[in-house]
């Protein structure tokens, strides 16, 4: 009996995030959802050129800020011997996805425990929280090392919330089978979501992680902007990106202290609810005047 020879393959695989209507979204559709993934092609004249071109293929969308992720290489990424190795993307765009389009997901549908923008001081924990809490503490049981673990990704114990670790958080989860990814995962809730397709959930939290350290230091959430918005439009996009919630005027302050980052205009918007607000235009020009160095919109520490 002659057996085929297991085969390298090569593909791309797009995270594209967006943010409408208050809710962050990704690009991802089927049972079980996929991130957008094809074959690379040897034609490009480089892997983000690729990318771009696969993305306007598969989708129609023109990406606006793109960077490499992470290449993917481990064993058992497919149904059979093959062994695929997928070249992962960060793409961010400013398609209208709340329209109910089925090429979309929402991204806390998929990583629900990562959007905690309804936490605060007078309510700390959820039920999410506490469930997670919970089976984390049984399965980390005497193990100090887990137990620490435990206690730093997911704010146990009077330690802070740090949203840019949000691939670690679903490697803990997904070692500890809490996840329905995991080989053994017995005791899945029903509240940490369906799996996503091979490792594409693994993919998706990679990014997450990724965009959100970009706050801390690259003013990427513009390129979720319209070419005007008010403060609060800009906070409420930081804060579905981030999945939490900031303290208005701190915020306020934190991006008068980067001000030449935004400027106002003459319009004023009136779909506030309440008086009229200043729109104001990012600088994008002003990444040229530093060189691309140091521009940024912090991301102000916020509770729990």
């Amino acid at each position: 009996m002659t057996h085929r020879a297991a085969e390298l393959r090569a593909e791309l695989v797009a995270v594209v995030l967006t943010v409408a209507a208050g809710r962050a979204w990704v690009l991802a559709s089927g049972d079980p959802a996929h991130l957008p993934a094809g074959p690379l092609g040897a034609d490009q004249d480089s892997l983000q050129t690729g990318a771009r071109d696969f993305v306007l293929d598969q989708t129609g969308l023109r990406l606006g800020y793109v960077e490499q992720l992470y290449t993917f290489a481990d064993g058992a990424r497919s149904h059979n011997d093959d062994r695929v190795v997928s070249i992962s993307y960060l793409g961010l765009t400013k398609a209208d996805a709340s329209t109910g389009d089925g090429e979309w997901s929402a991204l806390y549908d998929l990583l629900p425990w990562e959007d905690r923008r309804h936490v605060s001081e007078d309510a700390p924990v959820d039920r999410l929280s506490q469930e997670i809490e919970a089976a984390l503490r049984r399965w980390a049981g005497s193990d100090r090392e887990r137990s620490e673990r435990c206690k730093f990704l997911f704010g146990c114990d009077d330690q802070p919330w740090r949203p840019d670790l949000a691939l670690q958080r679903y490697e803990l989860l997904w070692e500890a089978e809490l996840v329905a990814e995991s080989p053994s995962a017995a005791r899945v809730s029903a509240l940490t979501g369906a799996a996503m397709w091979h490792d594409h959930r693994r993919i998706l939290a990679t990014a997450l992680s990724r965009v959100r350290a970009k706050l801390q230091y690259r003013p990427v959430v513009f390129e979720l902007m319209d070419d005007t918005f008010t403060l609060g439009q800009l906070q409420e996009t930081v804060e579905t990106i981030a999945g939490q919630s900031l303290h208005k005027q701190n915020f306020r302050r934190t991006v008068e202290v980067q001000h030449e980052l935004v400027e106002p205009t003459d319009e004023l918007s009136r779909d506030t609810g309440g008086r009229p607000a200043r729109m104001y235009r990012f600088r994008r020009e002003v990444l040229h005047e530093r060189g691309q160095v140091g521009t940024k919109l912090p991301l102000p520490r916020s509770p729990r």
